[in-house]
């Protein structure tokens, strides 16, 4: 009943599939969630106007963020499974490991798309002109402004949420005496995912304050307990999870779509692997 592993080529095209349409597809909640948790506040941050301001960058840097950590996250499970690493109680602690170093290899490519969408989110501006703007004044490091803060706000909910994945589609698959479908996982991944985002939204409260900071200003120099301080001084516990209704609603939602699409894409493309290698086909 244990589930199929995928080559790293099917994780890639999967995830990459899987991001693209998540993201593409439930961005204004992502704006109105950025936009609430902005200092400046909702309605001077854009309010419902042009909720799509920040998509262009926002679905180029999908696919390989998406495919870039699914790689990694089946990468470290192959190799644990290599090693002998498995059983019950091995494997939420491989799920957990493979998912933070998935984080931080993704992130790498999700930080910039997320300064350049965040800006353009709060600013409306266009994402071309921020792009220049920020390579002018900050240099490559400026895209790069929130990294340490991103990976300490995904990897906790990563850590979470994938375990928690991976535990719902065993227990449904041995109810059921089989491995679960995609519609499953993402019923799975949609309950995993709100857990998950409800949990760490003060995380990503801080992570959006320190890339739409001031490029001088304390804030902007990543400092997470300071900033989660400072919201905290400023506008209570409510500050600390402003924006958790939209967010929460967003990841469910995104979660369903995302692990969703993968699983689908996943045993799409190994069934037509299996096929294409079949000595029955020509």
């Amino acid at each position: 009943m244990s589930e199929q592993t995928p080559p790293l080529l099917v994780a890639l095209v999967s995830g990459a599939l899987a991001g693209t349409v998540v993201d593409a597809s439930l961005f204004p909640l992502d704006t109105i969630k950025t936009r609430l948790q902005s200092s400046a506040g909702f309605l001077k941050a854009g309010g419902f106007r042009g909720i799509y301001s920040g998509l262009g960058p926002a679905v180029l840097g999908s696919a390989p963020t998406a495919g870039v950590f699914f790689c990694t996250y089946e990468f470290t499970k192959q190799l644990s499974s290599s090693l002998g690493l498995t059983g019950s109680s091995c494997e939420p602690i491989t799920h957990m490991i493979a998912a933070s170093l998935g984080e931080v290899t993704a992130c790498f490519v999700r930080v910039p798309v997320e300064v350049v969408k965040q800006r353009a989110q709060a600013s409306r501006n266009a994402s071309v002109s921020i792009l220049k703007s920020v390579l002018r004044n900050e240099g490559v490091r400026g895209l790069y402004r929130g990294y340490l803060s991103t990976v300490v706000r995904e990897v906790p909910f990563s850590i979470i949420q994938f375990p928690l994945w991976e535990m719902l589609k065993l227990r449904w698959g041995q109810r059921q005496g089989r491995p679960v479908d995609a519609w499953q996982s993402a019923v799975c991944g949609a309950l995993a995912g709100g857990i998950s985002a409800g949990l760490t939204t003060p995380l990503d409260v801080a992570k959006t304050r320190i890339m739409l900071a001031a490029k001088d200003s304390a804030t902007a120099k990543g400092n997470i307990a300071s900033v989660l301080k400072d919201i905290k001084r400023t506008s209570g516990v409510r500050g600390l999870f402003a924006g958790v209704v939209p967010r929460v609603l967003w990841i469910s939602i995104g979660g369903a779509i995302f692990l969703g699409v993968y699983e689908k894409a996943k045993i799409s493309l190994l069934k037509l692997e299996s096929y294409e290698k079949s000595p029955t086909t020509s």
